[in-house]
């Protein structure tokens, strides 16, 4: 009953995430326990999220989440494409690590497309001192499109996506202080790209990069030293010139063209395969038949046929013979397998004693 009624109270937040936006939601440990306002919560305090879609056991494709312990919030951030748009309801479960207590919330995501002028360009930096989850709040952010800013040309800046280096195919870093896994960070502005930025993601910046050069950047780095930015990893995309639409093919009537390269037969001239057959059959028969004659000739007619016939003869009668011998016991044994006196006993016997009816096994006696 009280979890019933625990999940009938369950708190709802309706958000607004745009098409082609990042959207970043933090999971609060005020916010699930319901502390008083001027009650800070204590450090301790251990809450675990899981997130899923209503009636999904998983998130959506666009929504993703991360917590890096514990004690720290946890993160739903990702970018709805032009198929999610709508409602979208997300249920988050807090799990308490200490008192085994459980709060439920309810995100209702109502995703629509956004408002302004639309962002051709865009440009997608690799950032290798910072994780995900410390770039996700709005003042890190903030900070990043600020220190952008002075590499591009005056205009509104706006975050597109974030994405761990990790899921990029990113290696986990050594436990080592200082090591961060990286993240990727995908600006969008209606402004064109200045200078500084093709010349980074030019062909000759590329190249030097292989070589193991530094690559090209004739600006001063406005990102140093709180934003360590891998340029060798920059993107550049313009969006402003349509793409040609895709020819759409028709279907034909199924006969080739002419082609001169290309020339079939039109006709297939009769072939008699009674020669073929022929000779595939007797030749082989011919051939055993040879064979054989010729074996026959050497075992029946030649000297030497003979006597290995009437030698195998010879071995297959005395061996007949010594079967039949060995199936009767009542044949006296040969004087010479006679025994020369009792092996149990150690008696002499006579040396003419017939002992085939003796048993093999003296206790049977």
């Amino acid at each position: 009953l009280l979890a019933g009624l625990r999940d009938t109270n369950a708190q709802q937040t309706t958000l607004y995430p745009f098409v082609g936006r990042v959207f970043v939601h933090p999971l609060e440990h005020a916010t699930f326990l319901r502390l008083p306002e001027h009650i800070a919560v204590p450090p301790t305090v251990r809450l675990t999220y899981q997130a899923h879609l209503q009636g999904h056991p998983d998130l959506p494709r666009w929504l993703r989440y991360t917590q890096r312990s514990p004690y720290n919030p946890g993160f739903l951030y990702g970018t709805p494409t032009p198929e999610d748009r709508g409602r979208q309801v997300i249920e988050v479960t807090a799990y308490n690590r200490d008192s085994f207590d459980t709060t439920r919330q309810r995100l209702l995501l109502l995703i629509e497309d956004p408002e302004g002028p639309r962002l051709p360009y865009q440009a997608e930096f690799l950032v290798r001192s910072h994780d995900v989850e410390e770039v996700l709040p709005s003042t890190p952010a903030s900070r990043f499109l600020i220190a952008l800013g002075g590499l591009w040309e005056p205009g509104e800046l706006q975050l597109l996506n974030i994405t761990s280096a990790l899921d990029r195919g990113g290696r986990v870093p050594l436990p080592i202080e200082g090591r961060k896994e990286g993240v990727y960070i995908k600006v969008g502005s209606a402004t064109p790209f200045s200078t500084c930025l093709k010349m980074v993601a030019s062909p000759d910046s590329y190249a030097r990069c292989a070589q193991g050069q530094p690559p090209l950047l004739s600006c001063y780095d406005t990102l140093a030293p709180h934003f360590r930015v891998d340029w060798c990893n920059v993107s550049l995309v313009d969006k402003s010139v349509p793409e040609p639409l895709d020819e759409v093919s028709t279907p034909g009537d199924g006969i080739l063209e002419h082609d001169p390269f290309f020339c079939p037969p039109t006709e297939a001239t009769g072939r008699d395969f009674l020669a073929d057959a022929l000779v595939t059959l007797l030749v082989p028969l011919l051939v055993a038949l040879l064979l054989t004659l010729l074996l026959a000739y050497v075992m029946c007619c030649r000297r030497e046929g003979r006597i290995q016939m009437v030698h195998h003869c010879t071995i297959h009668g005395n061996t007949e013979e010594l079967r039949q011998m060995a199936a009767s016991r009542e044949v006296p044994r040969p004087l010479s397998t006679l025994p020369m006196f009792n092996v149990r006993t150690g008696e002499r016997l006579p040396p003419r004693v017939d002992s085939a009816q003796m048993p093999l096994i003296l206790d049977q006696h």
